[in-house]
């Protein structure tokens, strides 16, 4: 569960002092929306979730060890959005290219950049609702093909810029298309519900 933080007599952070922040409170996982509100996600998830988490992470990791085509990152990672929003999805992957155009600076901070896939994982605290939100909001920012895992209803819900949302039942193959070319999964085989 995401708790909105408000901090007296100061309208926004700086990218800045927002990265700052987040150094000096390496423990909780922080969040801005495209308002300047800071989210703080103070409780670690539970150990089903977590699981869950490295597991998707893992199919990426290994997906990408084989083909070298960009850099997984893992829920620890933040980005800075055209939207002036910094959102940390819980799996993001970026293409070589654009990986490698980043500055030494950059990858020591959260770059401006929206990545080319994100994942997000409901957990046992998410609003659904609120996640389908989040999502849209990837996509406005960039983002070329994001799924939303959603364990309590065993699916996920695939976007893509321009496009209806499509749902997948955990029994079939998810593609990795014209982005993560060549990576496939069946969550049914990964996940544990």
């Amino acid at each position: 569960m995401q708790l909105p933080l408000h901090i007296p007599q100061l309208d926004r952070l700086s990218d800045q002092e927002l990265v700052r922040f987040c150094l000096a409170n390496p423990d909780l996982n922080i969040e801005r929306d495209e308002n300047g509100t800071l989210f703080i996600d103070m409780s670690p998830t539970h150990l089903l979730t977590s699981s869950n988490n490295s597991e998707l992470n893992g199919e990426f990791v290994i997906w990408n060890r084989k083909v070298k085509a960009g850099k997984v990152i893992d829920s620890n990672g933040g980005f800075f959005l055209r939207d002036k929003s910094m959102k940390a999805p819980d799996v993001a992957w970026i293409r070589r290219e654009r990986w490698d155009a980043l500055s030494k600076e950059e990858k020591h901070s959260f770059p401006h950049l929206a990545p080319d896939f994100v994942l997000e994982l409901e957990s046992d605290s998410d609003n659904i609702n609120e996640l389908k939100v989040k999502m849209e909001k990837w996509l406005a920012n960039g983002v070329r093909l994001a799924w939303l895992v959603s364990v309590k209803e065993q699916q996920t819900y695939v976007y893509r810029p321009q496009q209806a949302v499509e749902t997948k039942a955990f029994s079939e193959k998810l593609l990795g298309e014209d982005v993560l070319v060549g990576f496939e999964t069946v969550l049914a085989d990964i996940l544990e519900v």
